[in-house]
């Protein structure tokens, strides 16, 4: 009798495990996507953090959700990535809102505006302060989506030829400079320049440009701005923290079954957290490096400092008269910020600021 009931028992299971199976295949269907970068590969922290999206996506799918990077220039140009996706030519991107200004100034608050967010502020300003309905409202007339992938932190000012002095010394230099930071600039007397970050360089050397800035000493070094300007300065007031994101077109972020966007929501986050987290570690000792190369470290004069201010608002005011979107952002971010520094000046400041004062006393 023991007999008979386990071999009707095992022919019971082996019939509901044979059922079992293809019900479990179907809810993981195999998905191949292409992701466009707006970044070179050689900017291996910010590319890295897309490879680095695509392969926590596989891992967590078995290898069924396959995403393959692309850097700027393979599939289409960098500053064409948000294009490619709203058009289906790709079914993502990896790219920073405030390139698309043109089509709508409120993206420049999605990746951060002049003497706006620090990174923290910035990803809690998406979550918990309106920033992700805001900014995905402008980019559905696109028939896009986008989530947080990746933070810079505080940027550095930039490689210039000439040292800075005064507000005057702005005055007809090209800068190449992305985002609102070169509307704010040009209030200044600057001349903006929007140039890809591959072709930061050949800019710079062949003097079709003065100054430039990009991210940071890590990846400045890897451009080799060192090479051909001596002045580096601090700090990048226009990006305090600069997100970045993954851009998806619509239809096919919502014909992925539900647990997949709960994949890639995980995993844009996880890329989110590893990109800020490679640049704390990378950027201080290329900031020595750079320094024995020879490059002379500035801060802004005040007189900049406070100008870049007075601009910035001047101009947030501007365009909040004519664009309703923009308006939105700039009171959410606004009231948000007027918060987020009481405090910071009460937790944050104070202790780093103690540390700061207190470095090589231990």
């Amino acid at each position: 009798m023991k007999r008979r009931h386990f071999i009707g028992a095992s022919a019971t299971a082996l019939a509901t495990g044979a059922v079992a199976a293809p019900a479990i295949a179907q809810t993981q269907p195999e998905v191949k996507w292409r992701l466009t970068s707006s970044f070179p590969r050689s900017l291996d922290t910010i590319f890295g953090t897309a490879q680095t999206f695509a392969r926590m996506v596989a891992e967590a799918t078995d290898g069924r959700f396959q995403i393959q990077t692309f850097p700027a220039g393979e599939l289409v140009p960098g500053l064409q990535a948000l294009d490619a996706v709203s058009t289906g030519s790709v079914e993502c991107a990896q790219t920073a809102t405030y390139f698309y200004t043109g089509k709508d100034p409120a993206l420049a608050f999605g990746t951060g505006v002049p003497f706006g967010f620090n990174s923290r502020q910035q990803h809690s300003w998406w979550f918990f302060g309106g920033g992700a309905e805001i900014i995905n409202g402008v980019l559905a007339r696109y028939n896009v989506t986008s989530m947080p992938m990746g933070n810079s932190g505080c940027q550095m000012g930039g490689f210039f030829r000439k040292e800075l002095t005064s507000v005057d010394d702005l005055k007809g230099l090209k800068f190449r400079i992305g985002g609102i930071g070169g509307q704010v600039l040009a209030k200044l007397g600057v001349v903006p320049q929007q140039i890809a970050p591959g072709d930061v360089y050949p800019a710079l050397e062949r003097g079709s440009i003065d100054a430039a800035e990009f991210v940071g000493p890590y990846d400045d070094e890897k451009l080799g701005l060192v090479k051909v300007a001596k002045y580096y300065y601090y700090p990048g007031w226009w990006e305090g923290g600069a997100m970045l994101h993954l851009v998806m077109n619509n239809a096919q972020w919502d014909a992925l079954p539900k647990h997949y966007q709960a994949i890639v929501r995980n995993a844009a986050e996880a890329a989110n957290n590893w990109m800020l987290a490679k640049y704390d570690s990378v950027n201080p000792p290329a900031l020595r490096r750079l320094v024995q190369q020879g490059v002379e470290l500035r801060a802004f004069p005040q007189a900049i400092m406070e100008a870049g201010y007075k601009a910035a608002f001047e101009l947030y005011g501007e365009i909040a008269a004519t664009n309703p979107a923009f308006k939105q952002a700039l009171d959410s971010v606004n009231a948000i910020r007027a918060e987020q520094l009481v405090w910071w000046q009460i937790a944050e400041y104070a202790f780093d600021s103690f540390n700061i004062r207190s470095r090589g006393k231990s």
